[in-house]
């Protein structure tokens, strides 16, 4: 039986979570849930997808993601595709596009009956009980045609700096930047680099663990996601150095 994973805006307040795990095992006795998250910022399809990207690869083929996240905005649907030998159920409003750019294999609609006050009981239990019972993949449901696309904010790139902004920051308060590892050495090309956020100092030494420095010390480094983070070493950056979602950071090379 195929391993599921959720990942939500729920909260680990209320019951939703536990409907939709009860609801599943209820059809799929023995069942393996995996919860991802269910802490992402209410709404937050941003910080979803990047939480949903890094974590998918990780698990094995077959397993089936399931995502709700901001599903009430807009005219509601539901989409179930396929991509990397790994099945994503979840809103059509855009989140897998921000993962994926364009949706990486044909995706299909999901019928739920439109008077249900909490239609992801009826969705990802019938998916993961069409999966889990080994029926043809397209017959999950209907072509779903045209799907929500959203554009990912991305860095702003001379030949002397990169231009970024926050995207995310973790239960440590560790800040990361949507400048990936690639994107900063291809633009740096061996120069020196002087990182810029608010009005802080500016931070100029790469390190490669948290402990590179003193405690509650600055730094920067490449995390497991490859991307730049801005950390403070046994301390909250976050909240420390004033850095928010959709903050401007900037490197500036020399």
């Amino acid at each position: 039986m195929p391993v599921v994973t959720l990942t939500t805006d729920f909260g680990l307040n209320d019951y939703y979570v536990a409907i939709l795990k009860g609801a599943m095992l209820s059809e799929n006795p023995g069942l393996q849930v995996v919860d991802i998250t269910h802490n992402v910022i209410p709404y937050n399809i941003v910080q979803g997808a990047f939480v949903l990207k890094n974590t998918y690869p990780h698990f094995p083929e077959n397993t089936i993601h399931l995502v709700s996240i901001n599903n009430y905005s807009g005219n509601l649907a539901f989409i179930a595709f396929q991509h990397e030998g790994h099945y994503f159920v979840g809103p059509d409003n855009g989140i897998f596009s921000l993962m994926f750019g364009e949706l990486p294999g044909e995706a299909y609609r999901l019928a739920y009956e439109p008077d249900d006050p909490f239609p992801l009981r009826e969705v990802f239990t019938h998916a993961v009980t069409h999966l889990c019972a080994g029926k043809p993949f397209h017959e999950i449901g209907l072509p779903a045609g045209e799907t929500e696309h959203r554009i990912a904010l991305q860095p702003v790139i001379t030949a002397a700096q990169i231009r970024g902004s926050v995207i995310y920051v973790d239960h440590y308060e560790n800040v990361v930047v949507n400048i990936t590892k690639e994107l900063f050495e291809k633009v740096r090309n061996g120069r020196k680099f002087a990182l810029y956020f608010k009005r802080n100092d500016p931070i100029t030494k790469l390190s490669r663990i948290y402990h590179d420095v003193p405690a509650g010390e600055t730094l920067c480094l490449f995390n497991s996601a490859g991307h730049l983070e801005i950390a403070i070493n046994l301390g909250k950056a976050g909240s420390l150095l004033g850095l928010n979602l959709d903050d401007v950071v900037e490197v500036n090379f020399f």
